[in-house]
């Protein structure tokens, strides 16, 4: 994993906006209505060049193909994941129940949740069967990247925990043990992006939103909880070095106000317990932009990197390259410059159609990130 050695390298999350002729083929698969399979391939190919050059083109430096090839950074396991089916078992908002619900009831009431495809629930062992679709994506990216040379790429793939909590246990008697067999099939997915060259990164909304989620619990349990849900995810990538995995976790597209986000400050030593090189988080939005305190004390430890979130995806407002770079500053000042990248709050397009954020504007926003890390680097390699 490269570091910014002699300048502030830039990157992002993951999720992308796709292409009007994509979202129409995946609200054809949601609706059952068939579709053409190989037009649908070649148009795929084709948009993934599209989004590796237009990252290039902006300036980014660490890449991967936006998460093109799938419907949501979660709900893709539906077809990856083998011994589920899908859950007729309604389920309610899943901010419905939360402490900001609670909180903000008329707000929540209006709904802010995009669409999102079925909820599956498993009734046999968990197995991996999304080797072909997983390929696809692999292909597709390295086709994308002839003639080009980003200084690194990337592809997500979800946590065990934010699959497990996507996916209802039906079958296993007990939550931890379901846990583990996502685990121990997540890891063949892991293993083939780190095996075809690419940096893993580990996409773990919910080790942070459960607190928010379970208003009944105490911090003491939810550590508790994450904690556990830590060694599922070390179990999966034991055969990784660290060096290769990235590991991000955020708090969702929930474009609420958020007050009940846990704190930095009540996870970190939890999340340093996780066998990645580096660790994306929340950064620029109002409710943790001030915890680039939290590294003062709590010592990043050797050889790792921090990639703030230093642009957001909580705000359609684009920010000003002197706020990005001093962002970028302070992290720098407290874990060292060569120790950080630059990157975003949580992906654009997290689930196909998604409207938080339009195009344009998440194009102007890594316009920003860019020129915000020269600013920076300027700054810090006087």
């Amino acid at each position: 994993m490269k570091r910014s050695s002699d300048r502030i390298l830039t990157t992002h999350v993951g999720s992308l906006p796709r292409p009007a002729d994509l979202l129409d083929v995946v609200q054809a698969n949601e609706e059952g209505r068939p579709i053409d399979a190989k037009a649908h391939s070649t148009r795929l190919r084709a948009a993934v060049g599209e989004i590796v050059r237009k990252q290039i083109e902006l300036g980014i430096d660490i890449v991967d193909d936006g998460e093109l090839g799938k419907p949501s950074f979660v709900s893709y396991v539906n077809e990856r994941l083998g011994g589920f089916e899908v859950d007729t078992v309604p389920r309610g908002s899943p901010w419905g129940s939360s402490r900001e619900a609670r909180s903000f009831p008329e707000f929540y009431a209006e709904g802010h949740a995009a669409a999102r495809q079925n909820h599956m629930v498993c009734t046999s062992p968990v197995t991996y069967c999304g080797m072909a679709q997983l390929r696809l994506d692999i292909d597709n990216l390295k086709s994308a990247l002839d003639g080009l040379a980003p200084a690194e790429v990337f592809m997500p793939a979800i946590s065990p925990t934010s699959a497990a909590d996507w996916q209802r246990n039906g079958y296993y008697k007990t939550e931890e043990e379901y846990l583990f067999a996502i685990a121990d099939a997540l890891r063949e997915e892991y293993e083939a992006i780190v095996a075809a060259g690419f940096l893993l990164q580990v996409d773990d909304p919910h080790l942070v939103t459960y607190w928010i989620k379970e208003p009944d619990l105490t911090l003491a349990q939810c550590r508790k909880w994450a904690q556990v849900r830590v060694e599922a995810l070390n179990h999966a990538l034991r055969n990784i070095p660290p060096e290769k995995i990235r590991h991000h976790t955020c708090y969702g597209i929930n474009m609420g106000p958020r007050i009940h986000d846990m704190e930095l400050k009540d996870i970190v030593d939890i999340i340093l317990t996780i066998r990645a090189g580096a660790y994306s988080f929340e950064a620029a939005n109002p409710r943790h932009e001030h915890e680039w305190k939290v590294w003062e004390t709590a010592r990043l430890p050797e050889g790792k990197l921090l990639i703030p979130g230093v642009i957001s995806h909580s705000t359609v407002l684009v920010e000003h390259p002197e706020l990005v770079a001093e962002r970028i500053g302070r992290y720098a000042k407290v874990v060292g410059r060569e120790n950080v990248i630059a990157g975003g709050d949580c992906g654009f397009a997290t689930f196909a159609g998604s409207k938080e954020v339009h195009p344009s504007i998440v194009w102007a926003k890594f316009k920003s990130l860019v020129d915000g890390a020269k600013i920076a680097s300027e700054q810090l390699w006087p």
